[in-house]
């Protein structure tokens, strides 16, 4: 089974839900004891390409790798009122594995020309995965855009924190 996301199932949380953007954003590949996620290239509007993002239920931690492509992890842990209290972007690459430690949400960017493709070890069972809280605030603390050819944040205005964006 192959599940696909749309630029129509990422509006919730994009920068800009109204301006053009990937329509076949993402697919995922569930299996029982891991996933494979292909996210396209390109921007909708002037934010990168993206997956919706999530928080795990319970005290998972994932483990992804990079096997194809350039992107970026973003990992953002909440207080308990759901205010962003950090906020972490790694460079993704293949032969990059990153942990996402236990309360950590999570998502991933395309910030390259071609397919990012990682795996991860988890199954995507919408049981062991929230996101709603992600949906709430329309995305993470910052959106990853396009700022002068370069990769910018923009800070999400429906968060009250913004807290320094730490990176690896």
């Amino acid at each position: 089974m192959i599940i696909t996301k749309t630029h129509k199932d990422l509006r919730d949380v994009l920068l800009e839900p109204k301006a053009p953007g990937v329509k076949d954003a993402y697919s995922i590949i569930p299996e029982l004891e891991q996933s494979i996620t292909i996210l396209s290239p390109g921007k909708n509007g002037m934010e990168f390409n993206k997956t919706h993002g999530h928080f795990h239920k319970g005290q998972t931690v994932e483990i992804f790798n990079c096997l194809s492509g350039q992107g970026l992890m973003i990992l953002q842990r909440n207080d308990e009122v759901g205010e962003a209290k950090e906020f972490k972007v790694i460079t993704l690459h293949p032969g990059k594995q990153v942990a996402i430690p236990a309360g950590f949400g999570h998502g991933l960017v395309n910030i390259g020309r071609t397919f990012l493709v990682v795996s991860d070890n988890t199954s995507s069972s919408p049981q062991a995965q929230n996101y709603k809280t992600v949906k709430q605030k329309r995305g993470f603390a910052y959106y990853v855009v396009e700022k002068k050819g370069d990769v910018g944040f923009e800070p999400n205005p429906n968060y009250k924190v913004h807290p320094q964006i730490t990176t690896e």
